[in-house]
């Protein structure tokens, strides 16, 4: 079964769009480079597959990257995994994020800071040019070299910015965590990297509280033995600093290198910048390894061809620094855009606040969470109506698949006159594989887009792409922003393991995708986590479709329960303020399940819960509730849940019904 029928064009690019976009002039300038020509974006994209060494060089050049000393081809060896990209390359990430803070841009803002405890914070891009080589200097003096690690337990603020930006200068890798992570979640990551420096706050504020933090991220830093300093940052400025011989605060550590400049040290194209982390839901997190110039370019592509952000725009991602679209976020530097950073709770003091920021700071590019906006739509905002959206060009969504609800509420109460950009990939590749154009119509329910230069396609069970409906999410030739390495997997067999082991040669990423017949794609949930009752597969978000667009229901999770050799399908349900979960309910749930998806996604139970379980970065985890439900023992690391009380509670919530197996 499809949906694909039920995807009417909800927005249209104008003719002005069309005309002045960066992604038109980049198919104009292939043109007149010979290359095509190109009746429309479908043509250059199967034109980006087909020749990705000519594609890959035409965005860097297009993009305008620079590198010290140039490649000697664009790809080397092909091979998945152990692409070769730009041999011979030297080149710093950090100079390319900051190549606009010279000449006329320099004034310029480069980030506007928001936060809940602190003053609105604006910096140039000269300033944030002279505070990221003042750092620089002082992490030297402490003997920190290239090749380090470069640790943060800090907010989306400007800290955390300058912090990566003096680590990548010198040749260092930056890592990031959120200071509203435990600290053995902290442990697990950053005890695997074994960090040479930790810029840390000392707290933090969330939905009008704050959190003090010293004493457990002192206790943490003494269980890093590899540190040789620490740089306290006062988040709260009530509180003190963290203490310790190592510790230096933020402005004597800036006050140190002051008047130094980055010294932007030229370092390999597969030389490792940033370190992210799977989620660690069940185990330790995979330390995940990305370099230098195949996560820039590749960057470059999304940001300034697929989301048209340029020199003169305003971009604000809603993020923390434990997501990889804080990485995204960062590389809008690269654009010369104004970088508007929001720390703090998204609901604070009211679900209108980023909106309200969106219009008084006139961003153009706006990113959130698919979670945020189903809230914006149950709480029946119309920020459209009562704030000025002038200025506003692109809604960029991500986290989870987008209800095709939530498109409606872009489309009349959210930003009627935006791109509404649904972006799909992974901290895999700290990018993406589906998402937007200028040059597309947005569909209801649909993402745009294959993404330039990757040849993504679904696959059946038999290995084979499908003529018409879902398989597995796959990638058939190398993308310049797959990892370079897992960190401290000597012969790659963890890497291999996790991408390759399924489809030798094909990266096999896991999500359950259909491909539309007009290009566009439709995400059914992580394929690890789709449900075959009677030998059907199904994809969650196909039920959750259903649930969650119903007004008495606030939030759902949907796993499959093994039984004599099927699967039976249960449905956890945390009823809406003022909802009972009574027969009614269960019925109406029943029957717009059975109407909207099929009779085989019917739950066989449904159960009311207090909450639901969500990793740090917004997404449900599925798939420790399916162990727990299955009677797999509790290795599930609660440090990596935002919320790990769900997890107790969906428990007695699932032994009240006789649904969890026996101990």
């Amino acid at each position: 079964m499809s949906n694909t029928e039920q995807s009417p064009v909800v927005w249209t690019p104008t003719d002005e769009v069309l005309a002045n976009c960066q992604m038109t002039r980049f198919m104009r300038a292939l043109e007149d480079q010979g290359h095509g020509p190109f009746a429309d974006y479908h043509d250059l994209h199967q034109w980006s597959i087909d020749n990705l060494e000519p594609f890959w060089q035409a965005v860097w050049d297009f993009c305008g990257l620079r590198c010290d000393t140039p490649a000697e081809r664009v790809l080397g060896k092909r091979d998945m995994p152990g692409a070769e990209w730009f041999p011979g390359m030297r080149l710093n990430f950090a100079a390319n994020l900051l190549r606009l803070a010279e000449g006329d841009h320099a004034d310029r803002e480069a980030v506007v800071a928001y936060c809940e405890t602190r003053p609105v914070l604006r910096r140039s891009y000269h300033e944030l040019k002279q505070d990221a080589g003042a750092l620089e200097a002082f992490l030297r003096s402490k003997g920190i070299v290239a090749g380090d690690r470069v640790a943060g337990i800090v907010t989306n603020g400007y800290e955390a910015l300058v912090g990566m930006l003096a680590a990548t200068s010198l040749g260092a890798i930056w890592s990031s965590a959120s200071p509203d992570f435990g600290t053995g979640a902290i442990q697990d990551r950053f005890g695997q990297i074994e960090p040479s420096a930790l810029i840390v706050v000392n707290g933090y504020g969330y939905g009008g509280k704050v959190f003090p933090r010293q004493q457990d991220f002192e206790a943490l830093a003494a269980r890093l033995p590899s540190l040789k300093t620490v740089i306290s940052v006062q988040q709260l400025p009530d509180q003190p600093h963290l203490g310790g011989g190592l510790v230096t605060s933020w402005a004597d550590a800036l006050a140190f290198g002051e008047g130094q400049a980055p010294s932007f040290t030229p370092m390999p194209p597969d030389h490792p910048v940033y370190i992210l982390y799977s989620s660690g839901t069940t185990g330790k997190p995979k330390c995940i390894v990305h370099g230098n110039a195949g996560l820039l370019v590749n960057h470059a592509k999304e940001l300034m061809l697929q989301g048209d952000v340029g020199p003169d725009d305003r971009f604000l991602y809603f993020t923390t620094c434990g997501w990889m679209m804080w990485n995204w976020q960062a590389s809008a530097l690269l654009t010369g855009a104004a970088v508007i950073t929001v720390d703090g709770s998204p609901g604070y003091p009211d679900l209108n606040a980023l909106w309200q920021t969106v219009a008084e700071e006139k961003v153009t590019h706006y990113g959130t969470s698919a979670r945020f906006i189903a809230g914006c739509r149950k709480a029946e905002l119309a920020p459209a109506k009562t704030l000025d959206q002038s200025a506003l060009r692109v809604v960029f969504s991500t986290g989870s698949p987008l209800l095709p609800e939530d498109y409606d509420w872009i489309y009349s109460d959210g930003a009627p006159k935006a791109l509404l950009g649904s972006i799909a990939g992974g901290t895999d590749i700290c990018g993406c594989f589906v998402g937007a154009t200028p040059l597309l119509p947005v569909r209801r329910g649909e993402i745009q887009c294959r993404f330039l230069g990757v040849d993504a396609v679904a696959y059946g069970e038999d290995g084979q792409p499908v003529g018409e409906g879902r398989g597995e999410l796959v990638c058939r030739q190398p993308l310049p922003s797959m990892p370079v390495a897992f960190w401290n997997d000597s012969d790659g067999s963890r890497y291999h393991d996790a991408y390759f082991d399924t489809y030798p040669g094909v990266w096999a990423h896991g999500d359950f995708i259909e491909f539309t017949p007009h290009g566009g794609a439709i995400i059914y949930g992580r394929s690890d986590a789709t449900l075959n009752p009677g030998g059907v597969r199904i994809g969650t978000a196909e039920i959750y479709r259903q649930v969650e667009t119903e007004p008495a229901v606030k939030d759902s999770l949907v796993v499959g329960r093994q039984i004599d050799g099927d699967v039976e399908v249960v449905l956890l349900v945390v009823p809406a303020d003022g909802a009972e979960m009574d027969d009614e309910l269960v019925a109406r749930l029943r029957s717009r399940i059975r109407e909207g998806a099929s009779p085989r996604h019917v739950p066989r139970h449904i159960v009311p819960v207090p909450d639901i379980p969500y990793t740090r970065s917004g997404k449900k985890v599925e798939l420790a509730v399916a162990r727990l439900i299955n009677g797999a023992a509790r290795s599930d690391n609660r440090d990596a849940l935002a919320n790990p009380q769900a997890l107790d509670q969906i428990r007695d919530a699932l032994a009240a019904t006789s649904l969890l197996p026996s101990s």
